[in-house]
């Protein structure tokens, strides 16, 4: 039996990971088998994470909290979880390998995953053109043609990275003006590779094996034309990962999982939820690291009350004798 669980290996997760491992609960992080470490694995360079003043690629700071979890006791493993239930005093998750782990507390920090355009030739041609990562998939488009869609920060930094690779990089765009932070716009503006094509919309992805081209459509009087491509990344935002909670825990009208007040407690007992999985607004690196902080404390707490309530608790009381909050 488990003290607790921790679904998911982005910033909440092993920054949860570890506070819950100084707390000497010996967490077990089910890290996912193809998407561990979370959305900053295919984040270029991360500029704006308190601590690193020249910026940090997003793996290696992946790999900086991973290691720093794992230096205080916590186990990784690479795995997916496939169901869980939380129904009763003891949590039970159930892996893709078909194996079992219990414990009497979990997080759920399971992240966000890339907002598919929903158009044909998309599903068929993803992998073959159509992509949502460009540090993944940047390399394969030197010196061709491609667009990104969509006027956010992320959008702004994949379509400036992949100016490394590309000969031209169309930013597609809904509206006349960026979402954007200021500093992602001007970067973008100045790059003599970017034009901007406003106020359009995809609406399908062309070619059999390979994308040549995208049909756009005014979102102004509604005309239609062909642009040639050969590549199309898609940055259009993140839906929360919260299919394995479905009709267990409470949802928000955005969908994100419906916590109590600034804490991380669910409408289930024992259940914690951090990060993006919980954020429909921030959505960001370091806010996801303070929400996963929330959620180790909130975790000690609880199972210090099991104790007190003499329901099954830990082989051992790991806040007696601890600091309420330690924060060094």
């Amino acid at each position: 039996m488990r003290h607790v669980i921790i679904i998911g290996s982005g910033p909440a997760g092993y920054t949860a990971a570890i506070y819950a491992a100084r707390a000497n609960l010996e967490p077990l992080v089910v890290a996912s088998s193809v998407e561990a470490g979370g959305e900053l694995m295919n984040t270029t360079e991360v500029e704006n994470f308190p601590g690193f003043p020249e910026g940090i690629m997003g793996p290696d700071l992946m790999a900086k909290m991973q290691a720093q979890a794992e230096r205080f006791g916590a186990e990784v493993l690479y795995d997916d979880v496939v169901s869980l239930d939380v129904s009763g005093p003891v949590k039970r998750i159930t892996l893709g390998s078909g194996a079992t782990h219990e414990a009497h507390s979990i997080i759920f920090a399971t992240g966000s995953a890339p907002r598919k355009l929903g158009v044909e030739g998309e599903a068929r041609l993803s992998g073959h053109g159509v992509s949502y990562c460009a540090t993944c998939d940047g390399f394969f488009f030197r010196e061709k043609v491609i667009a990104v869609v969509g006027g956010g920060d992320s959008a702004m930094e994949e379509a400036t990275f992949l100016t490394k690779f590309a000969s031209k990089v169309y930013v597609i765009h809904r509206r006349e003006e960026l979402r954007a932070s200021k500093i992602m716009q001007e970067r973008a503006f100045a790059n003599e590779k970017i034009e901007f094509v406003w106020n359009s919309a995809i609406v399908d992805i062309l070619g059999q094996d390979a994308v040549s081209g995208v049909v756009l459509e005014s979102t102004v009087d509604g005309s239609r034309r062909e642009l040639p491509l050969d590549g199309v990344f898609v940055a259009i935002g993140n839906d929360p990962r919260t299919h394995l909670v479905h009709g267990a825990l409470d949802l928000t009208p955005e969908g994100t999982i419906a916590v109590d007040g600034r804490s991380s407690r669910t409408s289930v007992a024992g259940v914690f939820a951090a990060g993006d999985v919980l954020d429909p607004t921030y959505r960001q690196a370091v806010t996801a690291a303070g929400s996963g902080t929330v959620a180790a404390l909130d975790v000690e707490h609880y199972l210090a009350g099991l104790g007190e309530a003499g329901s099954p608790e830990p082989e051992a009381d790991p806040i007696e004798g601890r600091p309420e909050v330690n924060v060094a």
